[in-house]
């Protein structure tokens, strides 16, 4: 009797979902939960789990199909779990009898030969390494590096290969013990959701990956799937890529890889040795140079794609101030009061919190209170309406060797200073190592730039749609200020709040701006609550 496979029970808020993945195809074997689908919904990715062990006779949805809560996907029909090739009755009675020639035919040979070039062949699993299933919102992303070479030993779960998209850097593992038999997707080349990267066997690695290619000689497969030979030296395409951004001389790197093959970390450590740079030309000798992307003379040149996150941000900024009615309003904050507190608690915070007491911990919870008093500058536009968020979630700008990021803080009314420096400092670290999840930079009421960390004194931040406001920071600095009918130096820094006038009114702006000073000038307000 064919048992069905059911979609999940959806959550109240989630409506729907997509098929993002069959793991199974008709015809094979399962074993009970074991994976078999995946259903992707606006909010989680939702794992369907075999009910039952036997082979998958069915399937009634296709990948990219809109499913209900608790809609039929499929059914799985009675049959050995060992691999039949039909579904129902008749793979469970032919499933004994197809195996037994097989061990007959392929073991024998196996012993007598060289058991590790022929693992690959005869015994080694070959897989397809795919592109992980993206977003609805990202449709595109490029390859950026590749961490494995052809014929390179890896383990499982081992990172090969990132892709980089207009949002994060995901990460392609290897989905079992082996080495990559061949790459078909190579670095900086565009791929889409789920695409074939490369090839996999298992169990391969070092001398046996060769074979496990397309029958490439052992002569020949020692220059991988796309090596390129300059002189008499190999380079692996990541050290090509390498060579010729930082302009180096083949002929004075050590190859480690097999045959004396040039790796990524050959290059890498020659580039932090200072070991292969070219020689000085002579004057005569210019017109002997081999053609290069630099512009000859005193006045080089260099010409580069614009990376998949740095065009993202390019448009979104443009749509911004295209789209917005954008106004600046400034005030200064006097900084004494917060650095006194800091400087009367650091040590005692960083012993009980594990985290170095900092600024923004302060504005993220005094932003926080400001937009509780008005809610105009807390909401977001879509399309023609208006939206009122009852919650504070701040996104905290992140700089990156790749660009800006906007991780968010959820819910930071209830959070604790503590909890807000700690949250940053996992965020920045996490940021530089391309390790944040889309999920950690979608949504947000209110955004925070510091351009102070940078040495900016004053500056007008472009809004982050669809939000309606962000607060730039900037550097602190010592001025003198009329106190009490005195002039003193003060620790002061400017303020900028960038609004959407068509949603929030100067007046409003203006008195935002005022709360967060006179909750910075005065930290105790922030824990009396007035």
């Amino acid at each position: 009797m064919a048992t069905e496979i059911k979609a999940p029970t959806f959550p109240e808020s989630v409506a729907e979902g997509s098929v993002a993945a069959w793991h199974k195809k008709p015809g094979d074997s399962v074993e009970r939960d074991e994976l078999i689908v995946e259903i992707e919904t606006d909010k989680v990715v939702l794992e369907v789990v075999a009910p039952e062990a036997g082979t998958l006779s069915e399937v009634l949805v296709e990948e990219g199909d809109t499913v209900e809560s608790e809609q039929v996907l499929g059914r799985i029909g009675e049959g050995a779990a060992s691999g039949g090739e039909k579904g129902g009755a008749e793979a469970a009675s032919e499933s004994p009898a197809k195996p037994e020639p097989e061990p007959e035919a392929k073991p024998e040979p196996e012993p007598e030969a060289k058991p590790e070039a022929e693992a690959p062949a005869g015994g080694g699993q070959q897989h397809e390494v795919k592109a992980p299933t993206f977003p609805e919102s990202i449709q595109e992303g490029t390859v950026a590096s590749w961490n494995k070479q052809v014929g390179e030993a890896v383990k499982r779960d081992e990172v090969l290969a990132e892709i980089e998209t207009d949002k994060v850097v995901l990460e392609v593992v290897a989905p079992a013990d082996g080495a990559l038999s061949e790459i078909k997707a190579e670095e900086g080349s565009q791929v889409e959701s789920e695409a074939v990267l490369a090839l996999f066997t298992e169990g391969a690695g070092g001398e046996v990956a060769p074979a496990a290619g397309e029958g490439r000689a052992a002569a020949s497969a020692d220059d991988g799937a796309s090596d390129e030979k300059v002189g008499d030296k190999i380079l692996a395409p990541a050290a090509r890529k390498l060579v010729a951004e930082h302009d180096l001389d083949v002929a004075r790197i050590e190859g480690t890889g097999k045959g004396g093959r040039i790796l990524k970390e050959d290059v890498q450590k020659a580039v932090k040795d200072g070991s292969a740079k070219k020689a000085a030309k002579p004057a005569g000798a210019k017109a002997a140079a081999a053609p290069a992307p630099a512009v000859e003379g005193e006045r080089p040149e260099k010409r580069v794609p614009m990376t998949r996150l740095r065009k993202t941000i390019a448009k979104r900024l443009v749509e911004a101030q295209q789209t917005a009615a954008m106004l600046t309003t400034y005030n200064e904050v006097d900084m004494g009061a917060v650095m006194d507190l800091r400087s009367q608690y650091k040590d005692s915070f960083l012993k009980a919190h594990d985290t170095k007491l900092g600024f923004m911990g302060f504005f993220v919870k005094a932003a926080s209170e400001a937009l509780k008093r008005f809610p105009d500058v807390n909401a977001s536009i879509d399309g023609t309406d208006i939206v009122y968020h009852g919650y504070q979630d701040i996104g905290v700008a992140v700089s990156t060797d790749r660009g800006l990021v906007v991780p968010v803080l959820r819910d930071t009314d209830s959070m604790k200073i503590a909890d807000v420096e700690k949250g940053i400092v996992d965020f920045g670290k996490r940021a530089r190592d391309g390790k944040l999840g889309i999920d950690e930079m979608q949504g947000g009421t209110f955004t925070i730039t510091n351009g102070g960390i940078f040495g900016s004194l004053m500056s007008t931040p472009i809004l982050n749609p669809p939000q309606t406001a962000i607060l730039g920071m900037h550097k602190i600095q010592e001025r003198p200020m009329a106190v009490n009918g005195q002039v003193e130096i003060r620790p002061m820094m400017y303020l900028a709040l960038s609004y959407d006038h068509r949603m929030i009114d100067g007046k409003d702006a203006v008195q935002f701006l005022v709360t967060l000073k006179e909750l910075l000038e005065d930290p105790a307000r922030l824990l009396l609550d007035i």
